[in-house]
């Protein structure tokens, strides 16, 4: 497996779909953007601006002419997954993008969201590029409860909050599946796991807990992990709430015990396994930011 790899999803019943591994940060199997080759072909997710070339390149390996896509459905707008929005857009001029009515307006003026990125995300911020806005004739705002038609399957939208306020997942019960994107954490293929992703500045604990009971009410088959690829349910969900809960525990014990953030987020930068998965400058910018969105969280559960 390599960036710029193009895969079949094979899990569960899921049919007709594949996902590409974009490269993102320069890591592989960490950033995927899915195709959904129905009679609207569909992009769920589309990375980093930075990366959107590559997808062009997987939508023409799959037979898919830019002018034949229906739906670029970014599943929230932090930028490693809405970045490749404007860039798509404009390269595929009949395809409506598909937003969460909570982010959209970040579509059409992104100047807010990249100042946020430049702050939240540190020195992975090296991978980024600007984002193009989206013209607003051709976003589509959606809400929880609502349905994309992809002509022989369809798309439900489900608020997911807890990660990000614009955040949602999209069920698709024709494949019993669900575009989880960040809501059931982050799935590692190389060591079979899920790690959490706890960004700030909106990283709510217990409604990411809130999230997880939703996905389990909706029980699918199979996840589709932005981060990364198709896996199996099977104890997955019960997994990220130990993971998840051990997680925060631990930043606020560590916050406890050394009294100054800055030294609870160089700990845990320290102390960080995933440079053996990972690159170790992907792996320490993931423990650094996680960090700091639980010590933001605790910040604000404080204020309460």
């Amino acid at each position: 497996m390599a960036i710029g790899d193009v895969y079949g999803v094979t899990t569960g019943s899921v049919s007709d779909t594949y996902y590409l591994d974009t490269g993102m940060y320069d890591t592989a199997e960490f950033g995927a953007v899915y195709v959904v080759d129905a009679p609207e072909p569909t992009l769920v997710d589309t990375g980093i601006g930075a990366n959107y070339e590559n997808t062009l390149a997987a939508l023409e390996e799959l037979g898919i002419a830019p002018a034949e896509l229906s739906y670029i459905v970014p599943t929230h707008v932090h930028l490693d997954h809405a970045g490749g929005a404007g860039y798509l857009a404009a390269e595929c001029e009949n395809a409506d993008v598909v937003c969460h009515e909570r982010g959209a307006k970040h579509l059409v003026d992104p100047s807010r969201l990249w100042e946020g990125t430049k702050r939240a995300v540190g020195d992975q911020f090296r991978y980024y590029v600007e984002p193009e806005p989206v013209p607003v004739r051709r976003i589509r705002q959606v809400r929880d409860g609502s349905r994309i038609d992809l002509g022989d399957r369809e798309l439900v939208v489900h608020d997911a909050p807890g990660h990000a306020p614009h955040h949602a997942v999209f069920h698709s019960p024709a494949d019993d599946a669900v575009y989880v994107a960040d809501a059931a954490g982050v799935y590692v293929p190389a060591i079979d796991a899920v790690k959490p992703t706890t960004p700030p500045p909106n990283f709510d604990f217990e409604q990411c807990l809130a999230d997880v009971r939703m996905l389990r009410a909706i029980g699918p088959e199979t996840l589709l992990y932005t981060h990364y690829g198709p896996a199996p349910t099977d104890d997955r969900l019960s997994e990220y709430v130990g993971t998840l809960t051990d997680w925060v525990e631990a930043v606020a014990a560590k916050r406890e015990e050394l009294g100054d953030d800055d030294a609870v987020v160089d700990h845990f930068v320290a102390a960080t396994e995933m440079d053996d998965v990972w690159t170790e400058r992907k792996a320490t910018a993931e423990a650094a930011m996680n960090s700091r969105g639980v010590l933001s969280y605790l910040d604000d559960r404080e204020a309460e």
